[in-house]
């Protein structure tokens, strides 16, 4: 390849393309085209792909996790890959952490596939008040290599299937996905489903009561928690029927109490002011559990973000319907092709295999590591560990090695901010918030004598380089605060030092309090670390690295039980949107398959409880049929259903002949009745999709008396998804019979639903 010209090298890319469609398949052009993509890489980028690089590529372009050290240059491997699946002109996408991330490796590495001839798109916008409309992402999505991040993505999966028109869809079909920084969207993002909330709810009265009925439980006596969930007691129900005077706290007829119940107990229970929340200028506002930052416009759903404004006494704002989920799993599952790649994946192997059938493949360093990883410090408290570990950092900068201190939690990096600036020890502290200027500062943390504070995930993404002579001295000291919630962030913290062969160390220094830990005030723990009785480094070290395996198997059973939840949606969601994509298709409802619907409501009214007389057979034809009445139906007789469902088809019949008068063609009116079953199936849908959210905070609280909770979730969802079927079919039928519809001058269908 060295040999050929630019024009040779670019013009490899037709030719590659050419072969494919005769029949031979990646695999067969891989060596050439991995050959090409390096060399266009050396030329356009300066930068020549090493030998560990190319496995990461092929491992990548196999469906393989790959873990490769952070500084192995994970951006250049993908080019590999991207380049040789962009080739099938199918849909290739590499999803990443954060906005900073897919736009700066859009942009450095478009170069090299645009002078191969292929076209390139970052799918986000540096500038978040920037909205993108659907043709922007059409044409975004129509690039043969796609940059974003795996929010963007979800969402516009999500947005694709809610569009009223097939002009306005803009995903090709998925083919191809990298997930770049894999180990953080596919487990750490991935503990909380995406939703897009839509129409506001009717508000409800109940949050109130709810939030007063909760603070005269007791703990224990009328309800249980543990770490993320909390229940009531069979005490606390029968105390619940009483208060509310109801006879079945789990009746349907009661769900409305029963979530209420459930979302105010929560609130009490399992969120902190300060930790999960704070209030500012009267207003509830989120917190992010990873970093601390704030997360203004963001609000929790179905109703807890309600429940949390009561408890706090603030004004309640609006609850809206949830009108769109998915897990990050089930979108990511899409894919018929799938790989990934991170600094730190081999530790959760099982889980990755378990939930996405993928292989984690552990790729060797380019230079063997000289990094030391010094032994954890142990402590009973944390102010001495934090005195500990800012007498450690001022050591090592007075050596002038570069210090980048690693945090677990943001009051960690305050209070190891606030004790450098009294010994005036110069330094930056990143706390999440802006992954874009937190980029250009980690960049700069190995310079000689620079000190960097940040939290687990500020900068990740970023190399940082060692600045001149910095190597001869011991290289980058990264010091480590608290117990992570798993091995992976902390190895990824031990990764920042080392990269390339480089000289560096890193050190933990932990203690009982670190969040993990979470000693309860009651326990005997609390009391030992109050009282300060000595407790043996090795008892400690025993403590604290359980406490760390107990959350990990949490986050790893919360993401199960998210996935087993979603995929009982996801069956449901897959027929809506093959129906939802049929009828954007064109495909037609014919007057054969509506009248099979009609029969089939004609049949419930009959069975129900609201067909009684003559005159329950008025209302249902003007709720359902028409607007006009005739004698005929009083003259019917209810005991003989025969007549009254051939009187009834006799009045729906004349209703299609006089839609289709009005709108003049056969053709006009299959437009006007597919329109018309879709707005029908999306509103049914919308309703079932915040149903369901509702129903699993409510199904949480049955955890008593050994309940299935998966189990009883997905009867009660099978049991609302024929429920929203039988709402399809009647809505399908009142939106074609009394709809207001006409065409306008340029034969465009205007319709106004009843």
């Amino acid at each position: 390849m060295a040999k050929l010209s630019d024009k040779g090298l670019a013009g490899l890319t037709l030719k590659f393309k050419k072969r494919l469609a005769e029949g031979e398949s990646l695999e067969d052009i891989l060596p050439e085209a991995f050959a090409a993509i390096c060399e266009a890489d050396k030329r356009i980028l300066g930068m020549e792909p090493y030998d560990v690089q190319i496995l990461g590529g092929i491992a990548l372009h196999q469906g393989y996790l790959a873990e490769m050290n952070t500084g192995e240059g994970k951006t250049l491997s993908a080019t590999m890959p991207l380049y040789l699946n962009a080739l099938t002109g199918k849909s290739t996408i590499l999803v990443t952490a954060n906005e900073y991330l897919a736009s700066r490796d859009a942009q450095e590495m478009g170069p090299v596939y645009r002078f191969m001839g292929l076209s390139v798109a970052a799918g986000v916008t540096v500038d978040p008040t920037e909205k993108l409309s659907n043709e922007d992402k059409k044409a975004i999505y129509a690039a043969d290599i796609v940059y974003t991040t795996h929010g963007t993505l979800g969402f516009d999966y999500l947005i694709h299937n809610l569009v009223a028109s097939a002009n306005d869809r803009f995903l090709r079909e998925f083919y191809y996905v990298i997930i770049d920084e894999a180990d953080s969207v596919l487990l750490d993002a991935a503990q909380t489903p995406l939703v897009i909330s839509g129409s506001p709810r009717v508000q409800s009265n109940l949050y109130k009561i709810a939030d007063f009925f909760v603070t005269t439980l007791v703990e224990d006596v009328d309800y249980e928690r543990e770490k993320d969930r909390v229940w009531l007691t069979e005490k606390g129900i029968r105390y619940a029927e009483t208060f509310f005077q109801i006879d079945n706290f789990y009746d349907e007829r009661y769900f409305e109490i029963n979530r209420h119940v459930t979302l105010a107990l929560r609130a009490h229970t399992m969120f902190q002011n300060g930790e999960a929340y704070v209030v500012a200028d009267g207003e509830l506002v989120l917190l992010n559990g990873a970093t601390g930052r704030m997360m203004n416009g963001m609000k929790l759903r179905g109703g807890q973000h309600q429940a949390l404004e009561m408890k706090e006494e603030l004004k309640i704002t609006q609850e809206t319907r949830s009108v769109a989920a998915i897990t990050f799993q089930n979108l990511f599952l899409l894919f018929p092709k799938m790989s990934g790649m991170s600094g730190t994946m081999a530790d959760a192997s099982e889980e990755l295999w378990d939930i996405y059938g993928s292989k984690v493949l552990v790729i060797p360093p380019n230079r063997p590591k000289k990094r030391k990883d010094l032994p954890d410090r142990y402590f009973r408290n944390s102010n001495r560990q934090i005195r500990a570990a800012v007498a450690e950092i001022i050591k090592v900068h007075r050596s002038g090695r570069p210090v980048l201190v690693v945090a677990a939690s943001i009051k960690d990096t305050e209070q190891v901010s606030e004790d450098l600036m009294k010994k005036k020890i110069p330094h930056n502290v990143l706390n999440a918030n802006n992954a874009f200027w937190e980029a250009e500062i980690i960049k700069e943390a190995g310079r000689k004598g620079a000190v960097t504070v940040a939290t687990s995930i500020a900068g990740r993404g970023t190399d940082i380089k060692l600045g001149k002579g910095v190597g001869s001295i011991g290289g980058l000291a990264v010091i480590g605060i608290g117990r992570m919630e798993n091995v992976r962030l902390e190895r990824q913290a031990r990764g920042r030092a080392g990269r390339q062969g480089d000289a560096g160390t890193s050190q933990f220094f932990v203690s009982l309090e670190d969040d993990v830990v979470g000693v309860d005030e009651s326990s005997k723990l609390y009391k030992c670390i109050e009282e300060e009785k000595k407790i043996s480094r090795r008892k400690l070290k025993k403590i604290i690295n359980k406490a760390q395996v107990i959350a990990e198997e949490s986050g790893t059973l919360s993401r199960k039980r998210s996935v087993d939840f979603d995929k009982i949606m996801q069956r449901q969601r897959n027929l809506i949107y093959e129906a939802r994509n049929r009828l954007l298709d064109g495909g037609n409802l014919q007057v054969e398959k509506f009248m099979e619907m009609a029969e089939k409501n004609i049949k419930w009214f009959l069975k129900s409880e609201e067909f009684e007389d003559s005159q329950s057979i008025n209302r249902y034809i003007l709720d359902n049929i028409s607007y006009r009445l005739d004698e005929k139906g009083a003259d019917l007789t209810l005991d003989d259903e025969e007549e009254i469902k051939g009187y009834l088809f006799k009045k729906i019949e004349q209703g299609l002949a006089e839609q289709e008068k009005k709108l003049g063609s056969k053709r006009s009116m299959n437009d006007f009745m597919r329109m018309a079953v879709l707005s029908a199936i999306d509103d049914a849908w919308v309703e079932q999709v915040d149903y369901l959210q509702q129903l699993q905070a409510a199904v949480s609280g049955r955890a008593t008396a050994q309940r299935n909770l998966l189990f009883e979730y997905q009867n009660d969802a099978f049991e609302s998804y024929e429920k929203m079927q039988a709402s399809v079919y009647q809505n399908a039928m009142r939106n074609i019979l009394l709809s207001n519809v006409f065409l306008d001058q340029e034969r465009k269908i205007h319709i106004l639903f009843p």
